[in-house]
């Protein structure tokens, strides 16, 4: 049945704003990034001295970045970090939700603010604190590993990617929590007290009614965590100056950022946000498919 004629004006009067917004802040970055990486800057005369003009490249700018070998293996890196650390973090986030479940109320709104302070604290400030934590001669708890003949590196080789995650469960288990606790909120009652009342304990209701039932946050969180993955910046940017290891194409994100501010080069930095586009989107969709395939 078709809306009147008034009420078709007040839907788009109330709307437009937001599709405005929607178009200025979302659509028009994907679309210039889309533009700018089917071009190229063509320099002319000696040493390409003599000038230079924008001029259309087709798709050399995506073959540049995917056979450039160290922007391929930032993509291997943080799928590593993903498979690793998106799992560990999930986990912590649904133990911390249901012992937040069994705590009074008093006691579960002061540990779930304290839970969640973390995410309020800025990337960027967050890296820097733990930083401080990871660098010898500063880090009181290296001083005490050291104390008893441990002697970690915290920004090796090896084992600055996971610095880097353990930041990344600190920060965003928080908010993952509340997530999968606004839904445990969102479970009736009643399906717990008969559950309750058949017998069932503690254990045997959370993994066979509230587990199930928060299946949903599970997913969002997961999804979130696989975008969040793919555009890692801030941790690995900020750790850059204490570990030589982390290099200008150590993720994804940082790779296309150097690209396009420290070399200039901003139509492969554009095809290179693209390719993180499409493959955020795509594993992310891939992910959904694979959980809500149902069973024939």
């Amino acid at each position: 049945m078709a809306l009147p004629r008034a009420q078709r004006r007040a839907a788009i009067f109330l709307g437009a704003p937001f599709f405005v917004l929607f178009a200025v802040a979302f659509v028009a970055p994907i679309l210039d990034a889309l533009y700018n990486s089917l071009l190229k800057t063509q320099h002319s005369g000696y040493l390409g001295l003599g000038g230079s003009r924008i001029v259309f490249a087709g798709l050399s700018n995506y073959w540049l970045a995917l056979h450039e070998p160290e922007f391929l293996a930032s993509y291997g890196r943080v799928l590593l970090f993903g498979i690793v650390q998106v799992p560990v973090m999930i986990i912590l986030a649904t133990v911390l939700a249901f012992l937040l479940e069994m705590l009074s109320r008093r006691w579960s709104s002061f540990f779930r603010a304290t839970f969640f302070l973390p995410y309020g604290v800025p990337g960027v400030i967050a890296s820097i604190l733990w930083g401080f934590l990871y660098v010898p001669g500063v880090s009181p708890i290296i001083s005490l590993l050291h104390d008893v003949g441990i002697s970690p590196d915290f920004l090796g080789y090896h084992e600055v990617l996971w610095s880097i995650a353990n930041i990344v469960v600190w920060e965003f288990t928080g908010y993952n929590m509340l997530i999968i606790v606004a839904q445990l909120k969102a479970i009736p009652r009643d399906l717990i007290e008969a559950a309750r009342a058949d017998g069932a304990g503690t254990w045997k209701t959370n993994l066979h009614i509230r587990l199930p039932l928060i299946r949903p946050a599970l997913i969002l969180t997961v999804v979130f965590s696989i975008i969040g993955t793919l555009q890692l910046f801030n941790e690995p940017q900020v750790l850059i100056t204490y570990s030589p290891y982390i290099t200008s194409s150590y993720t994804p994100n940082i790779a296309a950022y150097n690209q396009a501010f420290t070399d200039n080069n901003v139509n492969l930095a554009s095809a290179e946000a693209v390719i993180l586009a499409v493959v955020a989107a795509a594993l992310s969709f891939g992910f959904l498919s694979l959980v809500n395939r149902r069973p024939r």
